[in-house]
């Protein structure tokens, strides 16, 4: 107690607990007005601190050249990111909705693609044989010709989809040793309902209409390409 006195006497020590106690139950009545019980979760307008590890392999990949990547994630979530040499990605966001977006955006990111993944994509480029689809910052897969538009046969990729333009994919064919992605649309009806097993036994189509590098699926530069600090 902060008292101008040389010494506490009983009276005042019993009084001014008294008076504490009087106001610490004024202000819980105050509280349990306001709610009653603890929230399970906090508001997802209040600040909130998250945290996600990666591999230390994929710290360029968040980082970008020059470190654009990080800093378009910063500004599009508004919030600041820290990333430990160790693979700890700490997220300090203005509330908590841009803060798991942002956690969700990096585990997208740095996620190893798998069969029967989904994404929603970008078209990046438009080819003769099919359209290369970004599935994350570094990461591209091919839609082939044969898979754009399903029960139809377009001449060109450029019929059904352009450069630019956002489609559900997923995930059919992975050869980590070519670096290559094949892809189908999710409303692809010959996909619905197949297990990882099925869709890997399809492919990503492109017998039926010749060889080489129409067969399968893949990035710009042949695959997984990653950004490199």
């Amino acid at each position: 107690m902060d008292i101008k006195i040389t010494g506490v006497t009983f009276d005042i020590l019993r009084d001014a607990l008294a008076q504490a106690k009087e106001g610490r139950t004024f202000i819980l009545g105050k509280m349990a007005e306001a709610i009653d019980t603890p929230r399970e979760e906090l508001s997802k307008f209040a600040p909130r601190i998250s945290a996600i590890q990666i591999d230390t392999d994929k710290i360029g990949m968040i980082i970008g050249k020059g470190g654009e990547t990080i800093r378009a994630l910063s500004e599009e979530f508004e919030s600041q990111i820290d990333v430990s040499d160790d693979g700890t990605i700490r997220v300090y966001a203005q509330t908590g909705e841009l803060g798991d977006g942002l956690i969700d955006r990096i585990r997208q990111m740095t996620k190893e693609v798998e069969i029967g993944d989904e994404y929603n994509g970008k078209v990046v480029k438009t080819t003769t044989f099919g359209a290369f689809v970004e599935l994350a910052k570094g990461t591209d897969g091919l839609l082939h010709i044969s898979n754009i538009a399903p029960g139809q046969r377009p001449d060109t990729v450029e019929e059904v989809f352009d450069r630019g333009d956002e489609i559900k994919v997923r995930v059919v064919e992975v050869d980590k040793e070519r670096g290559r992605i094949g892809l189908r649309l999710s409303d692809d009806p010959s996909i619905a309902g197949k297990t990882k097993e099925e869709l890997a036994s399809m492919g990503s189509g492109g017998g039926s209409r010749g060889g080489g590098d129409r067969g399968g699926g893949g990035g710009r530069d042949g695959g997984q390409r990653r950004d490199r600090r």
